[in-house]
């Protein structure tokens, strides 16, 4: 791997993030709740707005997820297209998901960014935690694994379990592993406030190129309809980023949070949208790269592209 890093890259990726109207009612981005997003944006309201954005420290980008395919878009395809720059909708002539089957696999084969950049001399890293269970329904055939733990094995990742939590060296998906000991049974587990979470997530970056973090349940959050949840979990985000940003060296890193469609912007369904997904672009070369995206083929490219110019 290179001996050194002049540029990072850090996607934080909210699963079922769209943009959808301004109404509280039904909309959990509408809450006035959220101070680091509304720092970064100079305006919280841009969040509710499918129209471009340049904030004092952010710029937001609605991206289609559509892709030239009618219908919902879905989490496997979506994905496989952020990973990969590959229309996998167009490929399939459908949207897919949740979970990769054979053909999204067969996408995400010909070569993802974990895959890529590795090839390209830079390290990757998949800082999610998984618990024992997970594994164990993978090992029975009971589970597939989703598209972003998939395309991380591709390039040789092993996932990281109990051990690398216990370590301090991954995250719960979570943000904080709070829910390893509320849910999971995992009494011992270290627990980060949201804020702290997101400086140690800047010190897990450090030995990486690409840095990648994935956040599921702002989609569970949708498909439940659960607003006031969904506004609780976007608080602790609002946090976590807050944390994150007041250690990070944004004069060397790009930081995208993204999203592969539509669906908790929305709770008043339980269903994926067909609203533009939420991406917001924090760091250097923000108002460079920002203009670049239009539809989840591009983060790819992006990525590499700018990595590449190191």
């Amino acid at each position: 791997m290179k001996d050194s890093l002049v540029r990072r890259v850090i996607y934080l990726f909210l699963d079922g993030v769209g943009i959808g109207r301004d109404d509280a009612a039904v909309n959990p981005l509408a809450a006035s709740a959220y101070p680091t997003l509304a720092r970064v944006l100079g305006d919280a309201a841009a969040l509710t707005r499918p129209v471009r954005h340049s904030g004092p420290l952010a710029e937001m980008v609605p991206t289609d997820a559509q892709l030239g395919v009618p219908g919902r878009p879905q989490s496997a395809t979506g994905q496989a297209a952020i990973l990969t720059g590959i229309n996998a909708p167009a490929r399939l002539r459908e949207h897919y998901g949740p979970r990769p089957d054979d053909r999204v696999r067969a996408v995400i084969d010909e070569g993802n960014l974990f895959v890529r950049l590795r090839e390209q001399g830079f390290s990757t890293y998949f800082c999610n935690a998984y618990p024992d269970g997970y594994f164990a329904a993978v090992k029975r055939g009971k589970r597939l694994l989703s598209a972003v733990p998939y395309a991380a094995t591709q390039a040789g990742q092993r996932l990281a379990g109990p051990a690398e939590l216990y370590a301090e060296h991954a995250l719960a998906a979570d943000f904080t592993n709070r829910g390893w000991r509320d849910q999971l049974g995992y009494q011992d587990a270290p627990i980060f406030a949201p804020d702290a979470a997101g400086r140690h997530l800047w010190q897990l970056a450090q030995a990486h190129a690409f840095t990648f973090f994935e956040h599921w349940q702002t989609d569970l959050f949708g498909h439940r309809r659960d607003l006031t949840g969904a506004v609780a979990n976007f608080q602790v985000f609002d946090q976590f980023l807050g944390g994150l940003l007041a250690v990070a060296d944004l004069d060397k890193t790009l930081i995208i949070v993204g999203s592969d469609h539509g669906n908790v912007e929305d709770c008043s369904h339980g269903k994926h949208t067909e609203n533009p997904a939420l991406t917001l672009v924090l760091g250097e070369s923000r108002r460079e790269i920002a203009p670049q995206i239009h539809t989840l083929t591009d983060f790819a490219p992006v990525i590499q592209a700018y990595l590449a110019a190191s």
